[in-house]
């Protein structure tokens, strides 16, 4: 692709902006000098850079590299997309691509294999999540975004993928074929508890074209089976997806022209109110629903309107925080932005972002003395500016800086493997029981897995504050030291029980599918035992919903 010089660029792209009408909106609220001014400054400056500077300058990198500065000094979902991120994205809006069921993700010294989905080309052929990626299409050294972008393809083509496995001894080839994208949702539908009892647990993984179908379609499914009394909708680690969605799935539950979410930006187009517009499949059952620090954007929208409307009662951990909406405007030579237009709002008009994003400045979640009360339609107190928080809460335990180093040092995914190697089927009743936990602590030691705990750090800190001020107090921090070590020492059995739970999760993999490793995971859970809890106890639900 050819491009004109600086100097050409910079005639033509000022004389543009000064020739043509700049939008009402944003001339009510731009200094039309101030733009001007420095986009001239700004084109001066790259046709000096680009001709004058010392040694030869790639024009366009330097050109991109200012289009990113001056977007990441905004907040990080204002995006310029090249040439072949703009591209890569039609496709998948298009639906035109096809996958092989392998989720790859970032590990210490390369790739790993994280989840392979249930009757993929990757799961009939024998790929298991642990497994170390050494080359994608002959390629090595990837990205774990490069490495999606070439699992993907067209639908029937293949891709070659080598992987090393622990008990292995040579690396392992598989030639994948691309499959059509399964289009559910919704990897999970099932019954929490015992199926008389008739709650419907459904967990949806994100808010893309059919999420509110495939919703629907489960609980249809259930209803099939028995008598749906109660919903829990599970939306911990989901993302988000289309605002249009989780309108139209709060509408499973809401009357119809309800309120689900306004936003608030300062273009034409991007003030609006979102309502239902059907009657509800669901109007009277019990709904609970059930998030953590992963549900973001479109799960905080539903979450946030059935909480505002007292509909349903939120059950977990504080959600993500993401209230900001982002549109693409395609740009010259098949290039987009990705601009942050406005900000979402529940229905009492609270808003959900968390991070307060000011340009030029470090994010920063938004100060307790600045969160605004405000109530739901039976008065019960919600707050902005901080995610969706629970009605009911279950903390489950802040992640210790133990289980921090093993996940850093992959350790969890590397017992797994090596149990998985050893061990053909799994035993009856398989849990986190001592022995295991025991044997994951051997292995973990042998490997020389070593981290620094805060109380270390703050004895390092005291021992340069003794020396500089001339204190004498060796054998006072060597008794201190020796305590820490002492307490350092118990961690294992101090954090036993998240510890266990994240290896039965990691060996679990290695053996089932995403569906029965959810219905496993899911019988131990205690955010659900909560949930059905509430949900089949009608006067306690009434009392948390102010009713």
């Amino acid at each position: 692709m050819r491009f004109l010089p600086p100097t050409a660029c910079r005639a033509l792209a000022l004389a543009a902006l000064i020739a043509a009408p700049v939008a009402a909106p944003a001339a009510q609220t731009t200094d039309l000098f101030t733009v001007r001014k420095n986009f001239e400054l700004f084109g001066r400056i790259y046709e000096l850079l680009a001709s004058e500077y010392v040694d030869a300058v790639d024009a366009e990198a330097l050109m991109r590299t200012g289009l990113g500065a001056m977007t990441g000094a905004l907040d990080p979902y204002t995006v310029f997309f090249d040439e072949a991120t703009a591209a890569q994205g039609r496709l998948e809006q298009g639906q035109d691509v096809g996958g092989v069921g392998l989720v790859v993700q970032a590990r210490e010294g390369g790739l790993g294999v994280a989840a392979v989905l249930d009757g993929s080309s990757a799961e009939t052929q024998g790929l298991r999540p642990g497994d170390r990626v050494t080359s994608i299409a002959g390629r090595e050294g990837l990205t774990a975004e490069t490495a999606t972008a070439l699992l993907r393809g067209q639908p029937g083509s293949t891709v070659e993928v080598v992987v090393t496995r622990e008990g292995e001894a040579a690396p392992l080839r598989f030639v994948l074929i691309r499959q059509e994208a399964d289009r559910t949702l919704v990897p999970y539908a099932g019954w929490a508890g015992a199926p008389s009892d008739g709650v419907a647990v459904v967990r949806l993984a994100s808010f893309l074209g059919t999420a509110t179908a495939d919703v629907s379609a489960a609980l249809a499914r259930l209803q099939s089976e028995g008598t749906v009394r109660a919903v829990v909708l599970d939306l911990r680690g989901n993302g988000g997806g289309l605002l249009e969605e989780a309108v139209s799935l709060a509408g499973l539950f809401l009357p119809a022209n309800t309120l689900v979410t306004a936003t608030r930006g300062r273009a034409d187009g991007t003030s609006q109110a979102y309502h239902t517009r059907e009657a509800p499949l669901f109007p009277d059952l019990p709904v609970a629903v059930l998030t953590d620090g992963q549900s973001a954007s479109a799960s905080e929208i539903v979450a946030g309107a059935l909480q505002d409307h007292d509909r349903a009662v939120v059950v977990g951990e504080t959600s993500f925080g993401k209230g900001l909406v982002q549109v693409v405007r395609p740009l010259a030579y098949g290039t987009a932005l990705k601009i942050t237009v406005s900000r979402y709002t529940t229905p009492s008009g609270r808003e959900i972002q968390r991070l307060d994003y000011h340009q030029g400045e470090r994010a920063a979640a938004v100060p307790d003395s600045l969160r605004r009360t405000f109530r739901t339609g039976r008065g019960r107190t919600v707050r902005s500016g901080g995610g969706i928080e629970p009605d009911v809460a279950v903390d489950l335990g802040a992640e210790s800086e133990l289980e921090a180093a093993l996940v850093r040092a992959a350790a969890f995914e590397r017992f797994a493997n090596r149990y998985r190697a050893q061990h053909d089927a799994l035993p009856a009743a398989f849990r986190a029981d001592a022995a295991l936990l025991a044997d994951f602590r051997r292995f973990v030691e042998a490997d020389g897995v070593t981290y620094q705990t805060s109380a270390e750090r703050a004895a390092d800190a005291l021992a340069a504050d003794l020396s500089t001020a001339g204190y004498n107090a060796a054998s006072e921090l060597t008794a201190l030291r020796r305590a820490v070590e002492r307490e350092k020492a118990r961690d294992f059995e101090r954090h036993a029980t998240r510890l266990g739970a994240r290896l039965v999760r990691e060996i679990l993999s290695r053996y089932v599918g995403p569906r029965d490793l959810t219905a496993a995971l899911l019988a131990d859970d205690p955010v659900l035992a909560r949930a059905r809890a509430l949900v089949l106890d009608g006067p306690a639900l009434a009392r948390t919903l102010g009713r």
